[in-house]
């Protein structure tokens, strides 16, 4: 039961966490990239993945560092992003890395899309005094992608084997 908890909860979790922080502080702290990790290291074998699988969710991991780093080196997203999104590929494995991926896009699209909406108004006086809420505003500040990525995440997470393997009988109240 620990172990269903354990894959139920942390990659969400930590999903949440990466978005919050990248709203709130514009970064993603590489601890999150780390606990992602180290939470696949552990958890994947707990679950019964063989070693095959688990080498394919690292190529997924990798090949989307190598992609992201790129866009990073171009200036389209931040390296925080760049790690949390390939951390997030390690948990999903190709079979449902291309709809992270979309899902990522679509939100992305439409949160850059609201966020330039927000900047043409004026920041009420009361709301100014947010340092976070007047960085979000400021137009040179980017976008925090990081809750796009998360909301992806989130949206794939419930169609992987990581959560359709959990006996939700066993969660149950008698």
């Amino acid at each position: 039961m620990t172990l269903d908890l354990a894959r139920l909860l942390l990659f969400p979790a930590l999903m949440a966490f990466a978005a919050a922080s990248d709203l709130f502080t514009m970064t993603i702290s590489n601890r999150v990239s780390f606990a992602l990790l180290a939470g696949f290291l552990v958890l994947a074998p707990l679950s019964g993945m063989g070693m095959q699988d688990m080498l394919s969710h690292v190529g997924a991991g990798a090949l989307l560092l190598v992609v992201a780093f790129a866009c990073f080196a171009f200036g389209w997203i931040g390296g925080g992003d760049a790690k949390v999104a390939s951390a997030a590929a390690l948990w999903f494995g190709f079979a449902h890395l291309m709809n992270y991926l979309l899902y990522a896009s679509i939100f992305g699209g439409v949160l850059t899309l609201l966020l330039l909406q927000f900047r043409q108004w004026p920041l009420p006086y009361m709301l100014a005094g947010q340092p976070w809420l007047a960085r979000l505003h400021a137009g040179e500040s980017g976008v925090p992608y990081g809750i796009a990525l998360a909301l992806g995440a989130l949206m794939v997470y419930p169609d992987t084997d990581w959560v359709k393997t959990i006996d939700a009988a066993r969660f149950a109240m008698p």
